[in-house]
């Protein structure tokens, strides 16, 4: 008796059984989408065939574009606009929403942890596959400083982002509502410890958005508040040159911002940060943006990594020592072809992410069709950074720009970036708006308690305490 054959996972062609090509893609940041997005269009008649099938998890059912984060914060965009959903990019993959937990890549097997997985009670769900794409990206790099999980603030989602917003505007409302100097003192003192492109850019737009809101408070003046920024090494900003460096320390501190170089944070116990040089600031905000490091996943893998803990790649982009195991963006290590001397890799960042994905996709297309391989090869063009509205500085090909040139250069490049015409469109817009009306200064902090208010109304006690001003303010 001859065995059937699914349908769904062999297909019959030139009179033989070839096996239909699963392809796991652990991460939706810039490379799992980038990378699923070309290869459903590249493998477009193979999908359509059914001989290929293409699963992405990702712990979000949206790609974040991360250099939006600041003006999001800052109400110039609509957190709805920073980010892409990817059932309707990836229209032809399987989106799972969940987290993979391990993966065993000699069985070529990934657990993975859903939505539903704790009230199943039935353990992670096993994923099997034939090529990997493991692009989980990477999370905040912390410190063991005293009360900083208790008190920290981070700045890589679009949900820290909105928080960050809400908060600084609620502490406007503290100051401006209490008779006691120093809480008023405290609320109006803003800590940023990292001097690279998140902490530096949220600084200078929350710190715009924050002057011109002091105009609709009667007893709140911009010279009120305190703006500090925190920097371990002797320069901010390294990506864009060291003169440009400079050039916005001394923006900043034109702007009364406190900009502290060579310092660290030692602690921020009992809501006062405590620094190295020996300033002590008694705060409510402490925002932690002092770098990344890769994704706890990789350490579960059976997949080698180098000292700091990313995948160790070839220029190709599969996995040293591996098959049928790919890597690109912040948790692998990719040479970088064009350094011009051994050992060089590639910075983890969006530019280098972007271009990676692409050649990643078109190399597993190659891959499945026994063609060879494409190496990345890209030289990097230099940087751009808004710090707050019409300012900035740049460094592109080798040009160094500040103030509206380097600005509208920052929107330019980052609107031509963002991911799909209708995100697009919906930006510029906003933007176009935001030239002919005020700015919004509402702030929504009930959004992060939705339903204290219901539970207080209800006889019951709110699970998580419901915030100063649960009615927002404007």
């Amino acid at each position: 008796m001859v065995e059937a054959v699914d349908k769904r996972k062999r297909r019959v062609r030139h009179g033989r059984v070839k096996e239909r090509a699963r392809i796991l893609v652990v991460g939706g940041g810039y490379v799992g989408m980038y990378t699923a997005l070309r290869l459903q269009r590249r493998l477009k008649r193979e999908l359509d065939r059914g001989e290929v099938e293409i699963t992405v998890v990702t712990p979000d059912p949206y790609m974040t574009y991360q250099p939006f984060l600041p003006e999001a914060a800052a109400g110039a965009i609509s957190p709805r606009h920073v980010v892409v959903p990817l059932r309707r990019v990836l229209d032809r993959c399987r989106v799972v929403i969940g987290e993979a937990t391990a993966v065993d890549h000699a069985k070529r097997t990934a657990t993975i942890s859903t939505l539903a997985t704790e009230e199943e009670g039935t353990g992670g769900e096993r994923l099997t596959y034939d090529e990997l794409v493991l692009a989980p990206g990477s999370v905040s790099r912390t410190l063991p400083v005293p009360g900083l999980a208790e008190h920290g603030i981070g700045f890589k989602t679009v949900e820290e982002a909105i928080g960050l917003r809400n908060h600084v505007i609620e502490q406007m409302d503290i100051a401006s509502s209490t008779r006691d100097p120093a809480i008023r003192d405290a609320a109006l003192t803003f800590v940023f410890v990292g001097g690279g492109f998140a902490g530096v850019e949220a600084l200078g737009e929350l710190e715009d958005m924050a002057r011109y809101a002091a105009r609709y408070y009667h007893n709140v003046q911009p010279e009120d508040m305190k703006w500090i920024l925190v920097e371990a090494s002797d320069r901010i900003l390294p990506e864009v040159g060291e003169e440009m460096g400079r050039y916005t320390v001394t923006e900043l501190r034109r702007r009364n911002i406190d900009v502290r170089l060579r310092t660290r944070l030692d602690s921020c116990a009992d809501r006062v940060a405590a620094l190295s040089d020996g300033a002590r600031f008694p705060t409510r905000t402490v925002v932690w943006t002092a770098g990344v490091k890769p994704h706890p996943v990789l350490a579960a893998t059976d997949l080698p990594r180098n000292g700091r803990g990313r995948l160790k790649c070839t220029a190709e982009l599969t996995i040293e020592g591996t098959t049928h195991a790919w890597a690109a963006g912040d948790a692998a290590a990719v040479p970088d072809v064009t350094a011009g001397k051994p050992g060089g890799e590639c910075a983890p960042n969006a530019q280098h992410a972007v271009r990676q994905a692409r050649v990643l996709g078109d190399n597993i297309v190659h891959a499945l069709r026994g063609e060879p391989l494409t190496t990345y090869t890209h030289k990097y063009v230099g940087s751009v950074a808004s710090l707050g509205l019409h300012k900035g500085v740049a460094h592109v090909y080798g040009r160094k720009l500040k103030g509206y040139p380097a600005w509208f250069m920052h929107r330019a490049y980052h609107l031509s970036r963002v991911p799909t015409f209708n995100r697009k469109a919906r930006v510029l817009a906003e933007w176009s708006l935001a030239g002919l009306f005020k700015r919004e200064i509402v702030s929504l902090g009930s959004l992060e308690h939705p339903r204290a208010e219901f539970e207080l109304a209800a006889g019951g006690k709110p699970s998580q305490d419901p915030p100063h001003n649960p009615k927002g303010s404007s």
